[in-house]
């Protein structure tokens, strides 16, 4: 006789079970070992009995020998895997073991565990004395940490190390949406999601793009109507002026170069030393180079001058 496990995903509304476990929970008795598990009211209600039973895993793997039993598995999932682990080795040890068979109930679709990422956010910021005290201002120089440790990861080539940089750099977007008092992450999301299908009609519309450059151009024609529609008319208008200088140049002459601008407003401007770099910006941009992750290569290759000095 089979132990038909029954595995259900803390992300998926409860009730929301394939076909298949529905099948499984009426195909004998179903037991579990949590009274709170959320699904115990929806199975109720469509008349499954469940037995709440303390996690027995030499009693459930000798009963399953003699009849098909249902478990009910835990939402925690380390709990899961620990109670099944150890149900599967009192089984091996059971003279004629009972098959069993793992159904899933739900799933969970690509990005769920982003739910448990603004879950915990929820909670720190509740229960946590400093994250409750953060805001936007106090949050800045965390957010441009992170963005930086995600550039030197990626200019390494460390790639193992990307994953986890990229999740410092998440956190900070779910943290700035949960200090939000007028949003959450569910309106930064969706406001993402418009603004790419907007800007991609060759992917989601009509329009056709046969090449990277036909995408840029339909791209630069929809952020220009975008910024009429708000009122602004410049096509400098949104630039973080911010950023660190040679890429805020790069960018101004590349938006500027988009729109037609004269090559003439590029020159001489600026004195001194503030002149030549901002023609070497632009002669880097002429040649294709992006000024700023090369003047950052000089600054590594130095660094790495200084060290091998320091260790002669």
């Amino acid at each position: 006789m089979p132990l038909i496990v029954v595995t259900t995903s803390p992300r998926v509304a409860p009730g929301l079970l394939s076909h298949q476990a529905w099948q499984a929970l009426r195909s004998g008795p179903v037991l579990t070992g949590s009274a709170a598990h959320p699904q115990l009211p929806y199975l109720e209600e469509a008349g499954v009995s469940v037995e709440v039973v303390e996690p027995d895993p030499q009693g459930l793997a000798v009963r399953a020998v003699g009849e098909t039993v249902v478990w009910l598995a835990s939402m925690s999932e380390k709990d899961a895997e620990d109670f099944m682990r150890a149900v599967g080795h009192a089984a091996i040890a059971l003279e004629e073991p009972p098959l069993i068979e793992v159904v899933p109930g739900s799933y969970d679709l690509p990005g769920a565990r982003v739910l448990d990422l603004v879950a915990v956010m929820d909670r720190l910021r509740t229960e946590c004395p400093w994250d409750r005290k953060q805001t936007h201002e106090s949050l800045v120089p965390y957010l441009l940490e992170e963005a930086y440790e995600v550039l030197e990861t990626i200019e390494q080539g460390d790639y193992p190390a990307l994953r986890e940089e990229l999740g410092d750099l998440l956190l900070q977007v779910v943290f700035h949406a949960r200090v939000a008092e007028d949003f959450d992450m569910d309106d930064v999301a969706a406001g993402i999601v418009e603004k790419l299908i907007r800007r991609h009609p060759h992917v989601f519309g009509s329009v056709r793009a046969e090449s990277a450059d036909e995408v840029n151009d339909n791209w630069d024609a929809i952020k220009a109507a975008e910024r009429a529609s708000k009122g602004r008319e410049s096509v400098l208008d949104g630039v973080p002026m911010g950023q660190p200088a040679l890429s805020l140049v790069a960018q101004l002459l590349r938006r500027a170069s988009r729109a037609g601008a004269p090559d003439s407003l590029a020159a001489a401007v600026g004195q001194g030393v503030a002149r030549e770099l901002f023609d070497l910006v632009r002669r880097a941009g002429d040649a294709g180079l992006d000024a700023e992750a090369e003047l950052r290569a000089a600054a590594r290759a130095y660094r790495d001058r200084v060290h091998a000095w320091e260790s002669a």
